[in-house]
């Protein structure tokens, strides 16, 4: 069985890709730990979608996954991306795939957790849906 986490605080919910060229998920980014020392970013599962392993996504990307990661939570917090979600105050779960720690911390965070985060909020499938549905929109197509 797998290890859970819970917290409730500010969540932004935001797209991912995750294969290129076309195959995106949906991730979400909170902190938890006394001033956010702790990241959290996980994806969320949709049925139709692949599930997205954030350390393999991230692995692929740079050889600091783990900085790599966190980069990625926090920059979508601080820049926002097509139809993200930004939940102040929610609560979620997250089922731990993975917990690191980079060599030092990165944008004020001392450990990583990864894995499948569910957040408390009415029909959040939906939600994740609209937030791909702005990523995949052709350019210059209204909304």
């Amino acid at each position: 069985m797998p290890r859970t986490m819970t917290g409730q605080g500010r969540v932004n919910i935001f797209p991912l890709l995750h294969m290129w060229p076309d195959t995106y998920g949906v991730c979400a980014y909170t902190t938890t730990g006394r001033f956010g020392i702790e990241a959290v970013v996980g994806y969320i599962p949709l049925p139709e979608l692949p599930d997205v392993h954030l350390m393999d996504v991230a692995a692929r990307h740079s050889p600091q996954a783990t900085e790599w990661a966190l980069c990625t939570g926090w920059s979508a917090r601080s820049v926002a991306k097509p139809a993200q979600l930004d939940l102040p105050d929610a609560s979620w779960t997250l089922e731990v795939d993975a917990t690191t720690e980079p060599a030092k911390p990165v944008y004020g965070h001392a450990r990583l957790h990864t894995g499948r985060i569910r957040i408390d909020i009415p029909e959040l499938e939906e939600r994740a849906r609209e937030v791909l549905a702005a990523v995949r929109r052709p350019t210059g197509t209204p909304a």
